[in-house]
């Protein structure tokens, strides 16, 4: 792991993430399969994340915002894990791509049957492996830090601007959605665009 932030890397990734939901954004099958090679080629390397979007927070996950599409048709995000540290029962009502940068994640999976919740598998997410999540092939889990002695990272991939999007948390008792808007913990975005120290 290098702490420099190889931000030509992400740019490319970025134009090539538009590209194709320019192209296909409208066919989720082609999005998750075309979208999972590029994420999957970008956490590959561990040399583009900025180091301010990989603090963790001792009061729980952080959801920092790395860029959203000018049309709110894709954004891409780092969560990061403090150790033990996990999500409640959550959908995500579009589709998502979760590639894991460092660390480990732990998701569990639920089915939804009118108001019931019923737990369904559940599966690790390692280094460099990508997980696909939609309302059409499954979208409501939990998602831990599989780690409780260090922090682990990912990058989620959206079909949506996802802090933005109303989505539903779960009762886990009774299986009750209530309305949730996740937002972001960062003010601030890598900036992608300023070449003026980039060599040629």
């Amino acid at each position: 792991m290098t702490m420099q932030s190889n931000l030509p890397r992400f740019r490319r990734y970025i134009q090539d993430m538009t590209q194709l939901v320019t192209q296909h954004g409208d066919h989720e099958p082609t999005m998750l399969l075309r979208g999972e090679v590029l994420l999957k080629a970008l956490i590959d390397h561990d040399d583009w994340l900025p180091v301010a979007f990989t603090v963790p927070s001792t009061e729980g996950y952080r959801q920092y915002l790395l860029y959203c599409d000018p049309l709110e048709r894709f954004s891409v995000v780092s969560f990061v894990w403090g150790p033990g540290q996990k999500t409640p029962i959550h959908d995500h009502q579009v589709w998502g791509l979760i590639g894991v940068l460092r660390g480990a994640e732990q998701c569990d999976e639920y089915a939804q049957s009118n108001s019931t919740l019923t737990a369904c598998g559940s599966h690790r997410i390692n280094p460099g492996e990508i997980d696909k999540v939609s309302p059409t092939i499954g979208d409501i889990h939990v998602v831990s830090n599989a780690y409780t002695d260090r922090a682990s990272i990912s990058i989620h991939v959206y079909g949506g601007n996802i802090g933005a999007v109303q989505r539903h948390v779960f009762d886990p008792i009774t299986g009750a959605p209530r309305t949730f808007i996740s937002g972001y913990h960062n003010s601030v975005i890598p900036n992608l665009w300023d070449r003026s120290k980039e060599t040629l």
